[in-house]
């Protein structure tokens, strides 16, 4: 069974997608197809990428780079938990995707995003990051948005009411599933 890293892009104290990462892995309880393993930046003190070069050319120094790279070298695919921030993706996020590079080639990822627009624009920036780093960005994603974000924000809302979101997650976890399997078995030749 193919398995998928939850990775939570967020570090900051007061983040939304702590509760996010809650909602979208009590949606993948419900598979059965996939097995699901959330990663939290929050556990990764990986200092600004300052290596030589990327992993791909050159073997990376930094102890903390090594143990992420090792932990996202264990999953067969991906799914990204998004905030955007000024009209792009975390600083946190970004500077973790840089760090590994040989651990995501030819591994599918996808997104669920939330701010004001669903994370529309970080989660396209993100799109190009993946390609950049041969991943392979399945097309469906969830964007948590305006109605059902700024609530939520305000704590006049929560997750466990966004059941309209439900069947949206479901069929991003079917593209997900699909590419994993796919990829994997490629992989594996």
């Amino acid at each position: 069974m193919p398995k998928i890293g939850v990775i939570l892009g967020s570090t900051r104290d007061n983040r939304i997608g702590a509760k996010a990462a809650q909602w979208l892995m009590a949606q993948a309880s419900l598979r059965t197809d996939l097995e699901f393993e959330l990663v939290d930046l929050r556990d990764y003190a990986l200092p600004f990428f300052n290596e030589r070069a990327s992993n791909m050319h050159v073997p990376t120094q930094d102890s903390e780079g090594l143990r992420w790279q090792k932990k996202v070298g264990e999953f067969d695919g991906y799914v990204i938990i998004a905030a955007e921030y000024n009209h792009g993706p975390t600083a946190a996020l970004k500077n973790a995707l840089d760090y590994a590079y040989v651990e995501w080639i030819r591994k599918p990822v996808a997104f669920v995003g939330y701010g004001s627009v669903g994370a529309a624009r970080a989660i396209e920036q993100l799109r190009l990051i993946a390609v950049e780093l041969q991943m392979a960005p399945v097309r469906s994603a969830v964007h948590i948005q305006g109605a059902d974000f700024l609530p939520i924000m305000m704590g006049q809302k929560t997750f466990d009411e966004l059941t309209h979101l439900a069947p949206v997650a479901a069929t991003m976890f079917d593209d997900l599933s699909w590419w994993a399997r796919v990829l994997k078995a490629a992989r594996e030749q």
